[in-house]
């Protein structure tokens, strides 16, 4: 027989279900954005085809990171944080033609996206009730008393902090954000620019080995490894190195500011986080 604790459901804060509705509201706009940009551009070309596509994928994103507010997950925040600044460079790269003044339903569109974006970041981190709500894990496999079940588990890893979790997450879009200008570089070889097949086959496969170096280093981040917190700097700097002259080479300036810029912007942050956390975790002075 089940009893009325047992039957009533959980009201969520009124704060979170805000959350949600304006994550919704943020996906449509990211669309409705892009689209826009695409019909007033002069030059629907494939750079621009593929940023577009690439932008629009965020909305996703957004749909994505719902799920994790509904459910109460401790990754929200970073992953919030990290998808609304990249969200705002990918969009912002594309409002700017290569010629001329930004189309004003572009310009009106990006800044109404921004104010989106700057409310759910405020929304994840200054509210009191979605911190307090975000504070559950991912269910495993829990085998306890000879049994086995299906349950939500603290992970066993040492406790990390908050920037820790936005570095990670920040240096897991290192690749995509290598990979987008790689292709849009690849269309430059269908236009007979032969002599870019090697540099832009070895752009992809560095953007490619990337995502497990990145894999490789936030996994040992998250036991609280030092060296692992040495060899993510020494990636993101790497990337850096390796990105940024390929976007000058193949793409010109034009490319080095709109496929570079949110690399760069993804950088900061994550190197940000990790003195951050590294400050967090040293120990506080002792007073004379």
């Amino acid at each position: 027989m089940r009893t009325a604790a047992e039957t009533t459901e959980v009201r969520r804060p009124s704060a979170v279900r805000a959350l949600t509705t304006l994550l919704a509201v943020t996906a449509a706009a990211t669309v409705v954005v892009e689209l826009l940009n695409w019909w007033y551009a002069p030059e629907q070309e494939f750079g621009l085809a593929v940023r577009t596509g690439w932008a629009m994928l965020r909305s996703l994103g957004f749909l994505v990171l719902i799920g994790h507010v509904n459910r109460g997950r401790t990754g929200a925040r970073p992953f919030g944080l990290i998808l609304a600044v990249t969200t705002v460079f990918a969009v912002g790269r594309l409002v700017v033609p290569r010629q001329g003044v930004p189309p004003l339903p572009g310009l009106l569109g990006f800044g109404l996206l921004t104010a989106l974006c700057v409310a759910v970041v405020a929304l994840l981190y200054r509210s009191d009730a979605v911190g307090g709500h975000l504070v559950r894990h991912r269910k495993t496999l829990v085998v306890e008393g000879g049994t086995i079940s299906w349950r939500e588990s603290a992970p066993k890893r040492p406790p990390v902090t908050g920037w820790l979790l936005t570095s990670r997450v920040a240096a897991f879009t290192y690749s995509p954000l290598m990979l987008v200008p790689a292709l849009v570089a690849g269309g430059s070889i269908l236009d007979g620019r032969l002599s870019a097949v090697p540099a832009v086959l070895f752009w992809f496969v560095a953007g490619i080995a990337v995502s497990y170096l990145v894999l490789f280093c936030t996994l040992f981040l998250m036991r609280g490894r030092a060296w692992a917190r040495t060899m993510l700097v020494a990636v993101t700097l790497g990337v850096l190195a390796v990105d940024l002259p390929l976007c000058w080479w193949l793409l010109g300036l034009d490319g080095l500011i709109r496929d570079g810029g949110p690399l760069v912007a993804a950088a900061t942050l994550a190197l940000y986080g990790l003195r951050r956390a590294a400050r967090a975790a040293e120990p506080p002075p002792v007073p004379a």
